[in-house]
Protein backbone atom coordinates (compact mmCIF):
# COMPACT_ATOMS: atom_id res chain seq x y z
CA UNK A 1 0.00 0.00 0.00
CA UNK A 2 1.46 3.44 -0.98
CA UNK A 3 1.61 6.38 1.41
CA UNK A 4 -1.28 8.35 -0.08
CA UNK A 5 -3.74 5.43 -0.21
CA UNK A 6 -2.84 4.51 3.36
CA UNK A 7 -3.44 8.09 4.46
CA UNK A 8 -6.79 8.09 2.64
CA UNK A 9 -7.88 5.01 4.60
CA UNK A 10 -6.89 6.73 7.84
CA UNK A 11 -9.02 9.73 6.85
CA UNK A 12 -12.06 7.56 6.06
CA UNK A 13 -11.79 5.63 9.34
CA UNK A 14 -11.26 8.81 11.31
CA UNK A 15 -14.37 10.41 9.82
CA UNK A 16 -16.45 7.44 10.91
CA UNK A 17 -15.08 7.77 14.42
CA UNK A 18 -15.70 11.50 14.35
CA UNK A 19 -19.44 10.86 14.05
CA UNK A 20 -19.44 9.61 17.63
CA UNK A 21 -20.24 12.22 20.32
CA UNK A 22 -17.17 13.62 22.09
CA UNK A 23 -16.82 14.74 25.65
CA UNK A 24 -15.18 17.96 26.80
CA UNK A 25 -14.53 21.22 24.96
CA UNK A 26 -14.98 21.40 21.22
CA UNK A 27 -11.71 21.19 19.27
CA UNK A 28 -10.38 24.34 17.64
CA UNK A 29 -7.95 25.06 14.82
CA UNK A 30 -4.99 25.12 17.23
CA UNK A 31 -5.83 21.56 18.33
CA UNK A 32 -5.86 20.43 14.70
CA UNK A 33 -2.51 22.13 14.01
CA UNK A 34 -0.93 20.48 17.04
CA UNK A 35 -2.30 17.03 16.14
CA UNK A 36 -1.07 17.32 12.55
CA UNK A 37 2.26 18.90 13.48
CA UNK A 38 1.69 21.97 11.32
CA UNK A 39 0.88 25.66 11.76
CA UNK A 40 -2.66 27.03 12.01
CA UNK A 41 -1.99 28.83 8.72
CA UNK A 42 -1.42 25.45 7.04
CA UNK A 43 -4.68 24.10 8.49
CA UNK A 44 -6.46 27.16 7.13
CA UNK A 45 -4.97 26.64 3.67
CA UNK A 46 -6.03 22.98 3.64
CA UNK A 47 -9.59 23.91 4.53
CA UNK A 48 -9.93 26.99 2.32
CA UNK A 49 -7.48 26.44 -0.55
CA UNK A 50 -6.70 22.70 -0.65
CA UNK A 51 -5.21 22.96 -4.15
CA UNK A 52 -2.35 25.04 -2.69
CA UNK A 53 -1.19 22.25 -0.35
CA UNK A 54 0.76 19.06 -1.15
CA UNK A 55 -1.41 15.94 -1.21
CA UNK A 56 0.36 14.10 1.60
CA UNK A 57 0.22 17.17 3.86
CA UNK A 58 -3.42 17.77 3.00
CA UNK A 59 -4.35 14.20 3.93
CA UNK A 60 -2.45 14.49 7.23
CA UNK A 61 -4.34 17.63 8.19
CA UNK A 62 -7.69 16.16 7.12
CA UNK A 63 -6.97 13.07 9.22
CA UNK A 64 -6.41 15.32 12.25
CA UNK A 65 -9.59 17.27 11.47
CA UNK A 66 -11.60 14.05 11.29
CA UNK A 67 -9.98 12.45 14.32
CA UNK A 68 -10.71 15.46 16.51
CA UNK A 69 -14.16 16.04 15.03
CA UNK A 70 -13.24 19.63 14.20
CA UNK A 71 -15.86 21.67 12.33
CA UNK A 72 -14.78 25.10 11.04
CA UNK A 73 -16.94 27.98 12.26
CA UNK A 74 -18.89 29.15 9.22
CA UNK A 75 -19.42 32.64 10.62
CA UNK A 76 -15.73 33.20 11.33
CA UNK A 77 -14.80 31.83 7.92
CA UNK A 78 -17.30 34.17 6.24
CA UNK A 79 -15.89 37.19 8.06
CA UNK A 80 -12.37 36.29 7.04
CA UNK A 81 -13.13 35.57 3.38
CA UNK A 82 -15.94 38.14 3.05
CA UNK A 83 -18.00 35.30 1.62
CA UNK A 84 -20.36 32.66 2.98
CA UNK A 85 -19.46 30.03 0.36
CA UNK A 86 -23.16 29.48 -0.34
CA UNK A 87 -25.26 29.90 -3.47
CA UNK A 88 -29.02 30.25 -3.23
CA UNK A 89 -31.46 28.87 -5.82
CA UNK A 90 -35.22 29.38 -6.00
CA UNK A 91 -37.13 26.68 -7.91
CA UNK A 92 -40.85 26.71 -8.70
CA UNK A 93 -41.19 23.22 -7.17
CA UNK A 94 -39.24 20.06 -6.45
CA UNK A 95 -42.28 17.92 -7.30
CA UNK A 96 -41.08 17.51 -10.88
CA UNK A 97 -38.28 15.30 -12.13
CA UNK A 98 -36.86 18.05 -14.35
CA UNK A 99 -36.14 20.22 -11.28
CA UNK A 100 -34.85 17.26 -9.26
CA UNK A 101 -32.30 16.61 -12.02
CA UNK A 102 -31.50 20.31 -12.15
CA UNK A 103 -30.77 20.48 -8.42
CA UNK A 104 -28.51 17.43 -8.61
CA UNK A 105 -26.48 18.82 -11.53
CA UNK A 106 -26.23 22.31 -10.02
CA UNK A 107 -25.22 21.04 -6.59
CA UNK A 108 -22.60 18.67 -8.02
CA UNK A 109 -20.83 21.39 -10.00
CA UNK A 110 -20.96 23.94 -7.17
CA UNK A 111 -19.66 21.37 -4.66
CA UNK A 112 -16.68 20.70 -6.92
CA UNK A 113 -15.86 24.38 -6.52
CA UNK A 114 -16.27 24.25 -2.72
CA UNK A 115 -19.67 25.99 -2.73
CA UNK A 116 -22.79 24.96 -0.81
CA UNK A 117 -26.21 25.07 -2.49
CA UNK A 118 -29.24 26.37 -0.56
CA UNK A 119 -32.66 25.56 -2.06
CA UNK A 120 -36.01 27.32 -1.76
CA UNK A 121 -39.29 26.87 -3.66
CA UNK A 122 -41.95 29.39 -4.64
CA UNK A 123 -44.81 27.47 -6.28
CA UNK A 124 -44.76 29.66 -9.41
CA UNK A 125 -45.71 32.66 -7.25
CA UNK A 126 -43.58 35.79 -7.97
CA UNK A 127 -44.31 37.23 -4.52
CA UNK A 128 -43.12 34.02 -2.85
CA UNK A 129 -40.13 33.92 -5.22
CA UNK A 130 -39.09 37.44 -4.17
CA UNK A 131 -39.53 36.58 -0.50
CA UNK A 132 -37.47 33.41 -0.78
CA UNK A 133 -34.74 35.13 -2.80
CA UNK A 134 -34.44 37.87 -0.17
CA UNK A 135 -34.41 35.24 2.59
CA UNK A 136 -31.45 33.56 0.88
CA UNK A 137 -29.71 36.92 0.52
CA UNK A 138 -30.19 37.77 4.20
CA UNK A 139 -28.66 34.42 5.09
CA UNK A 140 -25.52 35.43 3.25
CA UNK A 141 -25.88 33.78 -0.18
CA UNK A 142 -23.00 34.97 -2.36
CA UNK A 143 -25.03 34.48 -5.56
CA UNK A 144 -28.51 33.49 -6.72
CA UNK A 145 -29.94 31.17 -9.36
CA UNK A 146 -33.50 31.85 -10.53
CA UNK A 147 -35.74 30.05 -13.02
CA UNK A 148 -36.81 32.07 -16.02
CA UNK A 149 -36.72 35.85 -16.31
CA UNK A 150 -40.25 36.67 -15.15
CA UNK A 151 -39.35 37.88 -11.67
CA UNK A 152 -41.13 40.85 -10.11
CA UNK A 153 -39.63 44.26 -10.95
CA UNK A 154 -39.13 44.83 -7.23
CA UNK A 155 -36.91 41.74 -6.87
CA UNK A 156 -34.90 42.61 -9.97
CA UNK A 157 -34.36 46.10 -8.58
CA UNK A 158 -33.09 44.69 -5.28
CA UNK A 159 -30.66 42.41 -7.12
CA UNK A 160 -29.35 45.34 -9.17
CA UNK A 161 -28.91 47.50 -6.09
CA UNK A 162 -27.02 44.76 -4.24
CA UNK A 163 -25.01 43.86 -7.37
CA UNK A 164 -25.53 40.24 -6.36
CA UNK A 165 -24.35 37.76 -9.04
CA UNK A 166 -27.53 36.17 -10.42
CA UNK A 167 -28.06 33.65 -13.21
CA UNK A 168 -31.47 33.13 -14.82
CA UNK A 169 -31.89 29.53 -16.01
CA UNK A 170 -34.09 27.86 -18.62
CA UNK A 171 -34.58 31.01 -20.69
CA UNK A 172 -32.84 32.56 -23.70
CA UNK A 173 -32.31 35.31 -24.49
CA UNK A 174 -32.84 37.20 -21.26
CA UNK A 175 -33.79 40.87 -20.97
CA UNK A 176 -30.93 43.33 -21.15
CA UNK A 177 -28.82 43.42 -18.01
CA UNK A 178 -29.56 39.82 -16.96
CA UNK A 179 -27.32 36.76 -17.26
CA UNK A 180 -29.13 33.72 -18.65
CA UNK A 181 -28.46 30.11 -19.56
CA UNK A 182 -31.19 28.27 -21.39
CA UNK A 183 -33.13 27.95 -24.61
CA UNK A 184 -35.70 29.83 -26.65
CA UNK A 185 -38.89 28.14 -25.43
CA UNK A 186 -41.00 29.44 -28.32
CA UNK A 187 -38.54 28.35 -31.00
CA UNK A 188 -38.03 24.95 -29.35
CA UNK A 189 -41.71 24.06 -29.28
CA UNK A 190 -42.02 25.29 -32.86
CA UNK A 191 -39.99 22.23 -33.90
CA UNK A 192 -42.74 19.97 -32.63
CA UNK A 193 -45.49 21.90 -34.41
CA UNK A 194 -43.64 21.86 -37.75
CA UNK A 195 -43.10 18.11 -37.39
CA UNK A 196 -46.82 17.53 -36.76
CA UNK A 197 -47.74 19.70 -39.75
CA UNK A 198 -45.37 17.65 -41.91
CA UNK A 199 -47.29 14.57 -40.80
CA UNK A 200 -50.48 16.12 -42.19
CA UNK A 201 -52.05 17.35 -38.94
CA UNK A 202 -54.15 20.47 -39.23
CA UNK A 203 -56.20 20.32 -36.03
CA UNK A 204 -53.40 20.89 -33.52
CA UNK A 205 -54.24 21.64 -29.89
CA UNK A 206 -52.13 22.53 -26.88
CA UNK A 207 -52.30 21.24 -23.31
CA UNK A 208 -50.19 23.96 -21.71
CA UNK A 209 -48.89 24.75 -18.27
CA UNK A 210 -50.52 27.68 -16.48
CA UNK A 211 -49.10 30.75 -18.22
CA UNK A 212 -49.80 33.23 -15.43
CA UNK A 213 -46.54 34.02 -13.59
CA UNK A 214 -44.64 31.51 -15.79
CA UNK A 215 -42.70 33.07 -18.65
CA UNK A 216 -41.55 29.66 -19.96
CA UNK A 217 -45.14 28.37 -20.26
CA UNK A 218 -46.18 31.66 -21.88
CA UNK A 219 -43.37 31.38 -24.43
CA UNK A 220 -44.30 27.80 -25.31
CA UNK A 221 -47.90 28.82 -26.01
CA UNK A 222 -46.64 31.68 -28.18
CA UNK A 223 -44.36 29.26 -30.01
CA UNK A 224 -47.21 26.91 -30.91
CA UNK A 225 -49.38 29.80 -32.04
CA UNK A 226 -46.60 31.34 -34.17
CA UNK A 227 -45.65 28.04 -35.85
CA UNK A 228 -49.27 27.41 -36.82
CA UNK A 229 -49.73 30.95 -38.13
CA UNK A 230 -46.70 30.55 -40.41
CA UNK A 231 -48.67 27.83 -42.19
CA UNK A 232 -51.87 29.84 -42.34
CA UNK A 233 -53.44 28.02 -39.38
CA UNK A 234 -54.58 29.23 -35.98
CA UNK A 235 -54.57 27.88 -32.46
CA UNK A 236 -58.31 27.92 -31.86
CA UNK A 237 -59.43 29.17 -28.41
CA UNK A 238 -61.08 25.82 -27.65
CA UNK A 239 -57.82 24.08 -28.58
CA UNK A 240 -55.79 25.75 -25.83
CA UNK A 241 -56.19 24.39 -22.32
CA UNK A 242 -53.92 25.43 -19.42
CA UNK A 243 -53.49 23.15 -16.44
CA UNK A 244 -51.02 22.81 -13.53
CA UNK A 245 -48.21 20.31 -14.07
CA UNK A 246 -49.86 17.24 -12.52
CA UNK A 247 -51.17 13.94 -13.87
CA UNK A 248 -54.73 14.37 -12.58
CA UNK A 249 -54.91 17.91 -13.94
CA UNK A 250 -53.47 16.76 -17.26
CA UNK A 251 -56.04 14.00 -17.62
CA UNK A 252 -58.89 16.41 -16.95
CA UNK A 253 -57.47 18.95 -19.42
CA UNK A 254 -57.10 16.22 -22.03
CA UNK A 255 -60.79 15.34 -21.71
CA UNK A 256 -61.71 18.99 -22.28
CA UNK A 257 -59.61 19.14 -25.44
CA UNK A 258 -60.99 15.91 -26.86
CA UNK A 259 -64.54 17.17 -26.31
CA UNK A 260 -63.85 20.28 -28.41
CA UNK A 261 -64.84 20.63 -32.05
CA UNK A 262 -63.21 20.03 -34.39
CA UNK A 263 -61.57 17.21 -32.47
CA UNK A 264 -57.77 17.60 -32.37
CA UNK A 265 -55.66 15.04 -34.18
CA UNK A 266 -52.49 16.19 -32.38
CA UNK A 267 -51.78 17.69 -28.97
CA UNK A 268 -48.60 19.54 -28.03
CA UNK A 269 -48.06 19.42 -24.26
CA UNK A 270 -46.28 22.05 -22.18
CA UNK A 271 -44.12 19.40 -20.52
CA UNK A 272 -43.76 15.63 -20.25
CA UNK A 273 -45.91 15.37 -17.11
CA UNK A 274 -48.87 16.83 -19.00
CA UNK A 275 -48.09 14.48 -21.90
CA UNK A 276 -48.01 11.46 -19.58
CA UNK A 277 -51.45 12.41 -18.26
CA UNK A 278 -52.73 12.78 -21.82
CA UNK A 279 -51.46 9.32 -22.80
CA UNK A 280 -52.97 7.72 -19.70
CA UNK A 281 -56.35 9.32 -20.31
CA UNK A 282 -56.27 8.46 -24.02
CA UNK A 283 -55.81 4.81 -23.09
CA UNK A 284 -58.70 4.99 -20.62
CA UNK A 285 -60.97 6.58 -23.24
CA UNK A 286 -59.96 4.07 -25.90
CA UNK A 287 -58.31 6.68 -28.16
CA UNK A 288 -55.58 5.02 -30.21
CA UNK A 289 -52.20 6.78 -30.07
CA UNK A 290 -50.81 7.54 -32.61
CA UNK A 291 -53.38 6.16 -35.07
CA UNK A 292 -56.16 8.57 -34.04
CA UNK A 293 -54.16 11.11 -32.04
CA UNK A 294 -50.52 12.22 -31.81
CA UNK A 295 -49.07 13.50 -28.53
CA UNK A 296 -45.83 15.47 -28.03
CA UNK A 297 -44.16 16.38 -24.72
CA UNK A 298 -41.39 18.72 -23.62
CA UNK A 299 -38.34 17.88 -21.41
CA UNK A 300 -37.55 14.23 -22.28
CA UNK A 301 -37.83 12.84 -18.77
CA UNK A 302 -36.67 9.26 -18.23
CA UNK A 303 -40.27 7.98 -18.15
CA UNK A 304 -40.75 9.23 -21.73
CA UNK A 305 -38.69 6.27 -22.93
CA UNK A 306 -40.63 3.73 -20.85
CA UNK A 307 -44.30 4.76 -20.99
CA UNK A 308 -46.46 3.05 -23.65
CA UNK A 309 -46.47 4.29 -26.30
CA UNK A 310 -43.06 5.88 -25.85
CA UNK A 311 -43.30 9.64 -25.95
CA UNK A 312 -42.18 11.92 -28.75
CA UNK A 313 -40.79 14.93 -26.93
CA UNK A 314 -38.35 17.81 -26.97
CA UNK A 315 -35.08 16.84 -25.33
CA UNK A 316 -33.65 19.41 -22.91
CA UNK A 317 -29.96 18.75 -22.03
CA UNK A 318 -30.65 19.27 -18.34
CA UNK A 319 -27.26 18.30 -16.95
CA UNK A 320 -25.37 20.44 -19.47
CA UNK A 321 -27.67 23.39 -18.85
CA UNK A 322 -27.32 23.37 -15.07
CA UNK A 323 -23.59 22.67 -15.11
CA UNK A 324 -23.29 25.78 -17.27
CA UNK A 325 -25.44 27.73 -14.80
CA UNK A 326 -23.04 26.71 -12.04
CA UNK A 327 -20.03 27.67 -14.18
CA UNK A 328 -21.50 31.15 -14.70
CA UNK A 329 -22.03 31.54 -10.95
CA UNK A 330 -18.49 30.40 -10.17
CA UNK A 331 -17.02 32.74 -12.78
CA UNK A 332 -19.00 35.68 -11.42
CA UNK A 333 -17.82 35.00 -7.86
CA UNK A 334 -14.25 34.86 -9.12
CA UNK A 335 -14.86 38.16 -10.93
CA UNK A 336 -14.13 36.55 -14.29
CA UNK A 337 -15.92 37.67 -17.47
CA UNK A 338 -19.40 36.14 -17.80
CA UNK A 339 -21.31 36.07 -21.13
CA UNK A 340 -24.76 37.64 -20.75
CA UNK A 341 -26.58 34.83 -22.57
CA UNK A 342 -25.73 31.19 -23.25
CA UNK A 343 -27.99 29.01 -25.39
CA UNK A 344 -28.31 25.23 -25.17
CA UNK A 345 -29.89 23.26 -27.98
CA UNK A 346 -33.29 21.57 -27.58
CA UNK A 347 -33.92 18.73 -30.03
CA UNK A 348 -37.04 16.86 -31.08
CA UNK A 349 -36.89 13.14 -30.22
CA UNK A 350 -39.38 11.14 -32.29
CA UNK A 351 -40.84 8.04 -30.66
CA UNK A 352 -44.10 6.08 -30.84
CA UNK A 353 -46.67 8.65 -29.70
CA UNK A 354 -46.76 10.51 -33.03
CA UNK A 355 -47.80 9.43 -36.51
CA UNK A 356 -49.44 10.65 -39.68
CA UNK A 357 -52.78 12.39 -39.34
CA UNK A 358 -55.90 10.23 -39.73
CA UNK A 359 -56.84 9.89 -43.41
CA UNK A 360 -59.90 12.17 -43.31
CA UNK A 361 -58.08 14.95 -41.47
CA UNK A 362 -54.88 15.08 -43.48
CA UNK A 363 -53.94 18.48 -44.92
Amino acid sequence: MDQDSGASTVVENAYIQAMQPKEGALPNIEDVAQAAGVSTATVSRVLNRPESVREALRLRVLAAVAQLGYVPHAGARSLKLQRSGTVGAVFPTVDNAIFAKAIEALQQRLADAGLQLLIATCGYDPVAEARQAINLMTRGADALVLCGAGQSPELLQVLRQRELPTVHAMTYPAPEGLVSVGFDNARAVGQAVRYLLDLGHRHVAMLAGVARHNDRATARISGVRAALEKCGLALAPQHLVERPYGLAEAREGFRVLMASRPTPTAIVCGNDVLAFGALLEARKLGIAVPEALSVVGFDDLEMARHIHPTLTTLHVPTEQLWHTVADRVIAALEQAPVPPATEVEVELVVRESTGVAPQGDRG
